[in-house]
């Protein structure tokens, strides 16, 4: 019989040490995001895929052209091509193209630039249907954002 209310004075503390945990979470704040509606700021040191950085003044890319991101990508992900326009001093960007889908964020490009023309994005909910979605025409993202 000592053993039956053992057992009942075991599971009714259990009971009431469960139900103080669960009260103990109900009056806590929420934390969860209500996602489509809400979304997380990124911290500083986040890394998304690279984007290039405009002149404040004229807003045109900050690019010279100059291909070491190219060169330092162990990816192959960066495509970059420019002219020479008549009487320029310098190129000038035409066209800057990074496939998503082969890069390792490893920051390299970023890092390579002498120029401060690329960093890195705060984009993080990259969704698509198809591998082409992923492949960004970053001087055109650049005058989107600018213009």
């Amino acid at each position: 019989m000592g053993e039956y209310f053992k057992e009942l004075f075991g599971g009714t503390k259990s009971l009431v040490v469960g139900l103080g945990i669960t009260i103990k979470h109900m009056v806590k704040p929420v934390v969860t995001l209500q996602y489509p509606h809400e979304s997380l700021k990124m911290s500083a040191r986040f890394r998304g895929h690279i984007e290039l950085l405009g002149d404040e003044e004229t807003g045109a890319s900050k690019c010279v052209v100059c291909g070491m991101c190219q060169r330092a990508c162990p990816s192959g992900c960066i495509a970059l091509a420019g002219e020479k326009p008549e009487g320029a001093k310098k190129k000038v960007l035409t066209s800057y193209v990074l496939d998503f889908t082969k890069c390792s964020l490893c920051g390299q490009c970023v890092e390579s630039c002498k120029f401060g023309a690329i960093t890195f994005s705060k984009e993080y909910n990259l969704a698509g249907p198809r591998k082409e979605a992923y492949i960004f025409d970053l001087k055109k993202r650049l005058e989107e954002r600018s213009g």
